[in-house]
C-alpha cells in the first residue's frame, strides 16, 4: 500500500494518541464499508488488513449448498472444493473478490468511517485515563464560560467546573490557570465528561499533601477537615513523629505553605488545629483562641457545652456563627456556647449564633494574609495562628 499511509499513521499515532492495532481496525472498517458499496449484490463483505504491509484483501462470505437458492449469499459445492479441498455442505467459506473502484460515494464512506473510529479511539483513550485519575488533584487552562460552567483544558480534555462546584468568591476568566479536584469521571453519548470542584474538602486535602512533604510522606496526617468554601475552612493535623510539631509544620517558615494554599483557594481562611482523639480537648482546639472556661458533655443530645468569659461570646462564636459552625463539623458534635454566668433560662450563644444577621459584638475577619508576610489566622487558631521562624517547620 502507498507509502504515504505509514506516514499518516505513524502521525496519528503520536498525534492522537491512539495504537497502531486501533488504527488499523478504523482501516479495515472504512474499506470494508466502501467495499459493501462498490460491490453490486454483496451479501457479506469481510476485509482482511497485513498490518506489516498494510496491503488489504476483500472477500464475500458464502454459505456451501447442494443448490443455490440465493446467489449473492451461496456457493455450490464443486465451487468450494475447488477454494478448499476439505468444504462440506454448510461451511461458510471467505471467497475473494476484486475492487475495481471504490466510487465517490465509496471513498467518502471511508473517510467517515475512519474519522468517526479516531474520535471514538480518542474519547475512550480520554475515559480511560481520567477514570484512573479520579479523585486526583490537576492543573488546567480556564477555557471558556458556558451556561455557568467553567470550562478547563486539562492536558488534551475538556473538563468542567459545574456552579454547585464553584466557589462564591472566585471569579475565573479565560486564559487563567486552575487546580481543581477530580470528582467523577462518566461516559456520555457526548463523550466523556469530566466534573471539577472548587468545593470539596479533598481539594484542601490535596493541597496540603502538594505543600507540606512531611504530609505526603505520612509523618503529619489530616485527621478532619470542615470547609465553607469561598470563606473559611479549619484543618485538624495529627504528628506520628512526637519530634515533628504538625500544626508549625502545616503553617511552614513565616507562614509560608499555608499561605501557598490560602493564596490557592483565593484567600479563604484557614485555621490549623492540633488533633486529638478526646472530643473535649479537640473542640477546645478548634475554638481557640477563646478563652474556654468549662467544657461538660451533655450526651444525651450529643452536645459539648462550652463556657467562655461573656465578653469573649463574639469571639467563640465567630462571625455569623461561622466559628462555632465549622467547630462543630470538625469535632462531630454540637456545641452550645454560652456565657460565664448567663442565666439558666436565657437565649444560649449558640442560638444566638444561629441567626442570620451579623450579631453587633461579632469580631471581622481580617485578611487571611498580613502585609509583612506573617498568616493571620485569627479565631479558631490561637496556637496555630503565627509560627515564629522555624518552629514547626520541616528542614
Amino acid at each position: 500500500m502507498d507509502t504515504n499511509l505509514r506516514v499518516i499513521l505513524q502521525q496519528l499515532e503520536v498525534e492522537k494518541s491512539i495504537d497502531r492495532d486501533t488504527l488499523i481496525e478504523a482501516i479495515r472498517s472504512a474499506i470494508e464499508s466502501a467495499a459493501r458499496k462498490s460491490i453490486t449484490n454483496a451479501a457479506h463483505v469481510m476485509v482482511d488488513v497485513n498490518p506489516d504491509t498494510l496491503e488489504f484483501k476483500v472477500f464475500e462470505v458464502r454459505t456451501v449448498v447442494e443448490a443455490i437458492e440465493d446467489e449473492t449469499a451461496e456457493m455450490t459445492l464443486e465451487a468450494a472444493l475447488e477454494l478448499n479441498p476439505s468444504a462440506i455442505v454448510g461451511n461458510r467459506l471467505k471467497v475473494p473478490t476484486e475492487l475495481k473502484d471504490f466510487g465517490r460515494i465509496a471513498a467518502q464512506t471511508a473517510k467517515q468511517v475512519i474519522i468517526q473510529k479516531i474520535k471514538d479511539a480518542q474519547r475512550d483513550n480520554i475515559f480511560e485515563e481520567f477514570k484512573g485519575r479520579e479523585g486526583q488533584l490537576v492543573t488546567g487552562i480556564v477555557k471558556s464560560m458556558t451556561h455557568g460552567n467553567i470550562m478547563v483544558m486539562v492536558d488534551k480534555a475538556e473538563a468542567k467546573v459545574p456552579p454547585r462546584e464553584q466557589s462564591p468568591r472566585e471569579n475565573f476568566k479565560p486564559g487563567d490557570r486552575i487546580r481543581a479536584f477530580i470528582v467523577l469521571v462518566d461516559k456520555t453519548p457526548r463523550g466523556t465528561e469530566i466534573i471539577l470542584s472548587r468545593t470539596t474538602t479533598d481539594l484542601v486535602r490535596g493541597l496540603f499533601d502538594n505543600e507540606v512533604p512531611e504530609i505526603y510522606d505520612g509523618t503529619i496526617e489530616i485527621r478532619g477537615i470542615a470547609r465553607e468554601p469561598g470563606s473559611r475552612t479549619k484543618v485538624a493535623v495529627n504528628s506520628t513523629d512526637p519530634n515533628v510539631d504538625a500544626v508549625g509544620a502545616c503553617v511552614g517558615m513565616k507562614g509560608a505553605r499555608v499561605r501557598a494554599v490560602v493564596e490557592e483557594l483565593s484567600g479563604e481562611k484557614i485555621d490549623i488545629v492540633r488533633w486529638s482523639e478526646d472530643p473535649i480537648e479537640l473542640c477546645r482546639n478548634a475554638l481557640n483562641p477563646a478563652d474556654i472556661l468549662e467544657l461538660s458533655f451533655d450526651e444525651e443530645n450529643e452536645t459539648i457545652i462550652v463556657v467562655v468569659p461573656h465578653d469573649q461570646l463574639s469571639l467563640a462564636i465567630g462571625k455569623k456563627g461561622q466559628n462555632a459552625r465549622l467547630a462543630s463539623k470538625l469535632v462531630g458534635w454540637n456545641i452550645d456556647i454560652r456565657g460565664d454566668g448567663e442565666p439558666e433560662g436565657e437565649k444560649s450563644a449558640e442560638d444566638e449564633a444561629g441567626g442570620a444577621e451579623e450579631q453587633p459584638g461579632d469580631v471581622p475577619d481580617p485578611d487571611p494574609v498580613a502585609a509583612e508576610g506573617e498568616l493571620d489566622l485569627d479565631s479558631g487558631a490561637a496556637e496555630n495562628a503565627v509560627a515564629e521562624p522555624g518552629e514547626g517547620s520541616a528542614e
